[in-house]
């Protein structure tokens, strides 16, 4: 039996290899993800020309999953540099990278990078149709834009920001709110500024079945961008972000008419005590959905540390329902990160990421820390290394500090608990002097 997408595919009642392939990776019924997969629950970002993926799912009741920001600016266009990153990115087992490249050749770029990346990518072809035609931007057409979204898709990305949300009406309610802080959507200050420029509408709302058709064709998922995201706390949860969110909702029901899969971005930037209602917000708006959050960050005077406040709202976000994480790193809002920041960004955000599984009783989850647990018990601190989601920097701090004796460790000596109640619990002599 034919089918277009992984969605048409469940639909009919078909197993795909990529369903196969996910229900392997989460311990669960290959029927139940194709169900999931059909009812736009789950998706499985994978175009049918991004052969070296290796399919992972994304929504209800699966693991949470984390993105990789990287690409080349104006300001930074350094190509190897940005590769190492790629593949710093897979090393750490970042389930998507998503290609921001605004500068340059993109094109070569993003080709190379899907074809060594066994994660899903994702672009924001609006990032790119400005040094792809060589224009200004208030001089592009409606069809200069799709045909950039063509182009990605044709080169295999998996999935694609679109900020279809903000049309001439969700623009107006934005102007009259008075925010503190605007939009802070780079996709979604383009698509404003285009409209303003121009006059006209935003052709990914207003053709929207147009976009439709070249995602059913190569089976992109649209992940449908929160251009009013709140970019500060002060901007959380107003009428702008709301408004956006209730026609993101229609737009999911579009895309579903057609058997494109979806996905929801949400907000930025948001108190921890409003984090909880805004995910059952997309929820219910958005028809269940998977949402795709940056952040949250909770607070926003910590520059330099925004991977410590994005993994704390991650990790609420992801416990309340929330499904895919965009990392942030310690150099968010100040520069383009670098290697070390990238790291910094990914742990941080797994860190967030399996915390949130503990809390949503993700099978195999707290069983990993519990193996943890029994190698500290047992002092055996290559278990402790191997289980770490990053050996490298616990296993330097020890060699950096080595205690006398081998079972403790150079803060508490012989005073060890763990070592102390091993010994007392066997039977043994104690001696802590």
């Amino acid at each position: 039996m034919n089918y277009t997408t992984q969605m048409d595919a469940a639909k009919k009642g078909i197993i795909t290899r990529q369903m196969e392939a996910v229900a392997a990776k989460e311990g669960r019924p290959v029927e139940e993800i194709r169900a999931l997969v059909a009812e736009g629950k789950v998706v499985i970002p994978a175009n049918k020309k991004h052969r070296s993926l290796e399919p992972e799912g994304i929504g209800q009741g699966l693991r949470t999953k984390i993105n990789v920001n990287l690409g080349i600016s104006k300001d930074c266009c350094n190509f190897e540099l940005e590769m190492e990153k790629v593949r710093k990115a897979l090393e750490l087992k970042a389930e998507a990278i998503m290609d921001l490249s605004s500068y340059g050749k993109t094109g070569e770029f993003r080709q190379k990078l899907v074809e060594i990346s066994t994660a899903m990518i994702g672009t924001v072809p609006v990032y790119d149709a400005v040094g792809f035609y060589d224009k200004e931007l208030s001089c592009l057409t409606a069809d200069e834009l799709f045909n950039v979204v063509e182009k990605h898709a044709q080169d295999g990305v998996d999935f694609m920001t679109i900020h279809a949300g903000i049309n001439r009406s969700t623009a107006e309610r934005f102007k009259k709110a008075g925010r503190l802080t605007n939009i802070v959507s780079r996709g979604g200050s383009l698509i404003f500024a285009w409209m303003e420029l121009t006059g006209n509408e935003n052709p990914f709302y207003e053709q929207f079945d147009r976009l439709l058709d070249i995602f059913e064709k190569y089976d992109v998922t649209v992940s449908l961008g929160d251009a009013l995201r709140p970019g500060s706390i002060h901007d959380s949860t107003d009428a702008s972000q709301i408004e956006e969110l209730i026609v993101l909702g229609e737009l999911t029901k579009k895309a579903w008419e057609r058997n494109v899969q979806v996905m929801i971005e949400g907000p930025g930037h948001m108190a921890i005590n409003e984090i909880a209602a805004n995910m059952v917000l997309e929820k219910r708006l958005c028809h269940g959905a998977p949402f795709y959050v940056l952040g949250p960050i909770v607070t926003d005077i910590a520059p330099g540390y925004d991977h410590i406040t994005s993994a704390i709202g991650g990790a609420i976000a992801a416990a309340n329902g929330a499904d895919f994480l965009c990392y942030v790193t310690p150099a968010e809002h100040l520069r383009l990160p670098d290697l070390e920041d990238m790291k910094e960004g990914i742990i941080a955000a797994r860190i967030a990421a399996h915390a949130a599984d503990i809390a949503k009783g993700i099978k195999g989850a707290r069983e990993w820390d519990d193996r943890m647990s029994m190698a500290r018990r047992n002092l055996d601190w290559e278990e402790m290394f191997n289980l770490a989601i990053d050996g490298d920097k616990p296993r330097k701090y020890r060699q950096s500090s080595m205690p006398e004796h081998s079972d403790t460790c150079t803060m508490c000596g012989r005073m060890c608990a763990v070592r102390n109640m091993n010994k007392v619990l066997r039977g043994e002599t104690l001696s802590i002097k």
